[in-house]
């Protein structure tokens, strides 16, 4: 995941280029109306920048749906904590977006097998995390790069996330933030029980994991990656795949490399 220069080294963005989404609340449909009135409507297919409206939560959503169009998503947060969106103003909306800085994400790769034989695979912007189903807790197998490194760890769940995704639910589970430019992935689990000290690891971008999932039987364990979940897995690999990529635009001197900084930073 790297941040790369402002897009308006390559293009300018003009009123007419602008593809409006919005998230399903009032604040972010009127917010979109309002926009819409002012700089008109683009379809998705034909624009130039993609202008999100919500939380991080849409925003992720939006990601997800532009990525086969390779067309840069700008968030303005009309959600709560917007960690991945910019302020939202109306005024002077393209000259705003050429001059926006650009971070190219690259997401992990999951391929679940369940207990049934099916296999799904999903793309996760923030993190894979395996949880519990059901009141037992998981145990769970690691495997970096083919070999075994933790035989058998008993918990709630255990998650991998991106740098992007580790301020998000990997931080929640006391994960450390990781810089863009670090080449790291967080490895960390969820409520551990056994090795109860064991606090994750930090792996490189290129680490093939896998998870084996345990007494599954007894102990059933869901496997997601971003919002799409996959129940009763026996298996769960996941690896960077650099082959994908989606660029998302922030304001100048609020790129993500800097509020990813910023939040080691918050008390």
């Amino acid at each position: 995941m790297v941040s790369g220069p402002p897009i308006g080294e390559d293009r300018s963005i003009l009123a007419g280029q602008i593809a409006f989404v919005a998230a399903p609340t009032e604040i972010a449909i009127e917010a979109r109306q309002r926009l819409i009135g002012r700089y008109g409507e683009c379809p998705l297919s034909q624009a130039a920048v993609v202008v999100a409206m919500g939380g991080d939560g849409f925003m992720l959503e939006t990601i997800h749906q532009v990525l086969a169009l390779e067309v840069p998503v700008y968030g303005m947060n009309r959600g709560s904590v917007g960690f991945l969106m910019n302020a939202y103003n109306e005024d002077d909306l393209p000259a705003r977006l050429s001059r926006a800085q650009a971070a190219e994400l690259h997401p992990l790769r999951m391929r679940a097998v369940t207990t049934s034989g099916s296999i799904q695979e999903a793309l996760a912007f923030n993190e894979v995390s395996l949880l519990r189903q059901l009141r037992q807790a998981s145990k769970i197998r690691i495997l970096i790069d083919g070999r075994v490194r933790l035989a058998e760890l008993s918990c709630d769940g255990v998650l991998i996330s991106t740098p992007a995704g580790s301020t998000a639910y990997n931080l929640s589970a006391h994960g450390p933030i990781v810089p863009l430019s670090a080449n790291l992935l967080p490895l960390t689990p969820i409520s551990a029980f056994r090795p109860r000290r064991w606090r994750g690891a930090l792996l490189p971008s290129s680490a093939e994991v896998l998870f084996e999932a345990l007494e599954t039987d007894k102990r059933p364990t869901a496997a997601v990656a971003d919002f799409t979940e996959v129940r009763d897995i026996v298996s769960v690999a996941v690896s960077e795949d650099r082959s994908v990529a989606v660029t998302v635009l922030f304001d100048p001197d609020q790129g993500l490399s800097e509020r990813i900084i910023a939040e080691q930073f918050t008390v």
